[in-house]
């Protein structure tokens, strides 16, 4: 007789290492970019104070946009904590600078990460995104990360920092080997530096042997890896689309994300969309275009399964949680009678199998994870829901029941 147990070892042991998990909480919905020369520990207050007036100058298309009542909640939130993720930027939105004033700017930069991390209103995480791997610019990636750290006095609560146009998989050991170095210099915990990769580049998606770089990538981090960032713009221009027509819902950029979801899926590593470039600036009408354009693509992407993106002016804060909380309030809605239907085995009209329970359990913790509700809204729709039983079914430990 075959002793199966023994002949797929192996295989269990590598599918637990590699992909241990349906999904991890904790997703920040948005990532804000700041160029690392303006650096404060104010930002928060400050875009929450424009976001909040470009509610009272638009109020009525917002409330046209708000099919399902949550803007009383996007104030709160705007009042409250308006930023769940803050990357202080080096990279494309930083430009080149003296080295010295780079520097300068990143031991600011570290400053200010370790007291927004410890305001009550501050970021639920936080970072910096530094310069590339590119031979003309690793020494600049190096040096503002040791200012940083130095301005910080350590590694700030939260802190991860973005590593820009991943072009090949031997690239990441490379990063690891860096994270050891700055733990072991600056007397750190092994493991006390996290990163993200940022997918700009056709090579990190095709090889050249056709082989899918990102995959091995992010299994190449050591567990150091906690998200994949999509870079809109310079991956459409290195993919030849014309200016006019780049944007996150152009092909090109859909295609590339699916194939960040497909190897980031069940790995606990979180996939992120990227940006627009169109910002509610410049005259009444042309706020309110891009306040529509900004809504849309968010409630496009959360449909799509990308749960983060990039905001990188404060109106943007505006339509990123009102599309947030709309989304997941829409999702609460359909899923919650269906959990239900699920939980006391009654059809309900849809017939689901237990991996559609653990993705309607699943857009629920999400929802609430995000704060578009609370867990008495869950149960006043589905009184079988509490958190335990969605964390339950998500990783499929409930116990049949009749």
């Amino acid at each position: 007789m075959i002793n199966l147990d023994a002949l797929l070892a192996p295989v269990d042991q590598f599918l637990e290492q590699h992909y241990p998990t349906p999904f991890r909480l904790g997703q920040p919905p948005h990532t804000v970019y700041v160029s690392g020369a303006d650096a404060s520990e104010a930002i928060t207050q400050a875009w929450a104070a424009q976001a909040l007036g470009l509610i009272d100058t638009h109020h009525d298309l917002l409330q046209t946009l708000d099919e399902h009542g949550v803007l009383p909640r996007v104030i709160d939130r705007l009042s409250e904590r308006p930023i769940h993720d803050l990357r202080f930027d080096f990279e494309d939105g930083y430009g080149w600078r003296d080295d010295a004033i780079e520097n300068r700017h990143a031991l600011r930069a570290g400053e200010a990460l370790q007291r927004l991390s410890q305001q009550s209103d501050g970021p639920q995480s936080c970072g910096v995104r530094p310069k590339g791997l590119a031979p003309h610019e690793r020494h600049r990636l190096v040096q503002t990360l040791e200012a940083v750290l130095a301005g910080a006095g350590g590694v700030p609560a939260g802190f991860v920092f973005t590593v820009p146009k991943l072009r090949h998989a031997d690239q990441v050991p490379a990063v690891v080997a860096l994270c050891r170095e700055f733990e072991r210099v600056h007397g750190l915990s092994d493991g006390a530096l996290k990163f993200e990769l940022q997918i700009e580049s056709p090579q990190a998606v095709i090889a050249a042997d056709g082989t899918v770089p990102l995959a091995p990538a992010l299994h190449a981090s050591e567990g150091r890896c906690t998200g994949l960032h999509f870079g809109t713009y310079d991956y459409s221009a290195a993919c030849g689309i014309a200016p006019q027509h780049q944007s996150l819902d152009h092909p090109v950029a859909d295609h590339a994300k699916a194939v960040m979801l497909a190897a980031a899926a069940q790995t606990g590593v979180w996939v992120c969309d990227g940006s627009t470039q169109i910002v509610p600036a410049g005259e009444e009408k042309q706020q309110e275009s891009a306040l529509r354009n900004h809504h849309r693509l968010v409630t496009r992407s959360l449909a799509n399964g990308f749960y983060q993106g990039w905001d990188m002016h404060p109106g943007h804060l505006v339509t990123r949680w009102l599309a947030t909380f709309s989304f997941y309030r829409e999702s609460l809605a359909v899923a919650a009678p269906r959990l239900e239907s699920y939980l006391r085995r009654q059809s309900g009209g849809v017939v689901d199998e237990p991996a559609t329970a653990q993705a309607l359990a699943t857009v629920v913790l999400r929802g609430l994870d995000c704060g578009a509700f609370e867990e008495a809204d869950v149960v006043a729709l589905s009184s079988h829901s509490s958190t335990g039983i969605l964390e339950e079914l998500v990783q499929r430990t409930l116990p049949d029941t009749p």
